[in-house]
């Protein structure tokens, strides 16, 4: 499959599921009652979902192409020369164990925090609320992802890994009453990440993982209870909305 094919499949997997996951809502909602057009749903979508991740990925692979022009990495065969499924493993457990402990690092840490803040600020979790991240957050994350899997693996592998990282991210924040088993200690989905949203001191710094829940609790950080969903999400303070505010809160003085 040619590089133009794949992405436009990709894309439309993107796409299908999307809209998948709101019929998923509509008919076992986690929540009752929450609204598809929340508040803040076109921010999410034009702002975050679209403008700002084509221009950031523009900015993003601009940047890796430079790497790729001044140095010889990409004489390395070593992660090339396997199959196409072992790249994309590889990079999955790599990556999403890079991310769960960067996300826990943004949460000790007061700095990170304010570019992580925006992702928790919405009060509505749903299949598009894990779109809303700050730029500088996603150039950080997203550099260090996708930089190693330009330079050293095949090409088919970042855009598979990107509609995998798209789909999961919207499947882990949706408002579907999921009930996984045995199967959460392994491979994280709503019904563990909600709490990490939720407005609740129990679960504040807990469920860090991605696609991954072991690392949780490998890790000590997971907090799933058994009889009992989360009710309210978003932080304590009045965040501010729209996508200029809500990037320059990440500026502002210090208390």
């Amino acid at each position: 499959m040619s590089g133009l094919s794949l992405t436009t499949a990709c894309t439309a997997a993107i796409i299908i599921s999307g809209g998948a996951l709101i019929l998923l809502e509509r008919r076992f909602p986690h929540t009752k009652g929450q609204p598809l057009f929340r508040e803040g749903f076109v921010t999410d979508l034009a702002f975050y979902s679209l403008l700002q991740s084509y221009l950031l990925g523009v900015l993003i692979f601009g940047f890796i192409q430079w790497v790729d022009d001044h140095t010889a990495l990409e004489r390395f065969e070593l992660v090339r020369s396997q199959s196409l499924t072992l790249q994309i493993g590889i990079f999955l457990v790599l990556h999403d164990l890079y991310i769960y402990w960067f996300h826990r690092w943004q949460h000790s840490n007061a700095l990170l925090w304010r570019i992580h803040e925006a992702h928790h600020s919405t009060k509505d979790v749903d299949w598009l609320s894990g779109s809303r991240s700050h730029s500088l957050e996603i150039i950080v994350n997203q550099t260090v992802e996708f930089l190693p899997i330009m330079l050293l693996a095949s090409a088919e592998v970042a855009i598979i890994k990107g509609a995998i990282d798209a789909v999961w991210g919207m499947y882990i924040h949706s408002n579907i009453d999921v009930r996984s088993g045995r199967l959460q200690r392994i491979f994280n989905g709503p019904e563990m990440h909600r709490w990490h949203h939720a407005d609740d001191s129990r679960s504040h710094n807990r469920n860090f993982a991605t696609k991954f829940a072991i690392w949780d609790w490998l890790f000590g950080t997971a907090y799933l209870p058994e009889r009992e969903k989360p009710t309210r999400y978003g932080l304590h303070d009045d965040f501010p909305k729209g996508y200029i505010r809500q990037h320059l809160h990440a500026f502002r003085r210090r208390d």
